[in-house]
């Protein structure tokens, strides 16, 4: 996973940039769902003050990400790791100035209950930066793929779905200060080519 990205973050890299410019002068406590190894650190150093928390499932990670926050050059007092699930996180109610998701709501069990939870950590005021790919339009050929594949998708890929509408439901999540939801379609890589990105706010 920590080698198998690269291209893909090397194309999505300037939608990256666009996002995380939003954190500037307006976050320092951040929290990252579904950090994993750790991709996004070297979009933080831009943003003073910045401390951030990573949850992720899966343990094995830390190492990982601790690592990328390492070359990135945060601090290691400002990088908190938490073992946890989206649906489920130990933080307390707006408690938090910003939460990035990029390649998460993908894999996490219930799409709803994880949107809820960013509402509820974020202070008032606070935005969620997301990223993510999508099911493609009905009646394509690249969604019949995607049907096709997705019950094997989910099985190699920790739980990642490939036909979930993810940009209808951070809409339906109704953010207090609404949400702008964008699409996007990537050039090289085939089934998961179709994303929505953007900025809620809470």
């Amino acid at each position: 996973m920590n080698t198998e990205m690269e291209s893909y973050e090397k194309e999505i890299s300037d939608y990256k940039m666009e996002l995380f410019d939003n954190l500037v002068g307006k976050a320092e406590k951040v929290l990252e769902i579904g950090i994993g190894t750790g991709p996004n650190f070297k979009y933080y150093t831009a943003i003073p003050n910045v401390s951030v928390i990573g949850v992720d499932p899966n343990a094995k990670m830390e190492s990982y990400a601790r690592k990328s926050a390492a070359e990135a050059g945060l601090k290691s007092e400002d990088f908190t790791f938490i073992q946890a699930l989206g649906e489920s996180i130990p933080l307390e109610d707006a408690s938090v100035d910003a939460v990035v998701g990029t390649l998460v709501l993908c894999s996490v069990t219930d799409v709803t209950r994880t949107l809820n939870e960013i509402k509820r950590i974020l202070r008032p005021g606070g935005i969620y930066i997301f990223i993510e790919h999508v099911a493609a339009e009905d009646g394509t050929f690249l969604r019949l793929v995607q049907n096709v594949l997705d019950p094997l998708q989910q099985v190699v890929a920790d739980g990642c779905h490939l036909t979930r509408h993810t940009g209808e439901s951070i809409l339906e999540a109704r953010f207090n200060g609404g949400a702008d939801v964008k699409k996007a379609s990537l050039s090289r890589f085939a089934y998961i080519s179709s994303h929505v990105y953007g900025v809620a706010y809470n």
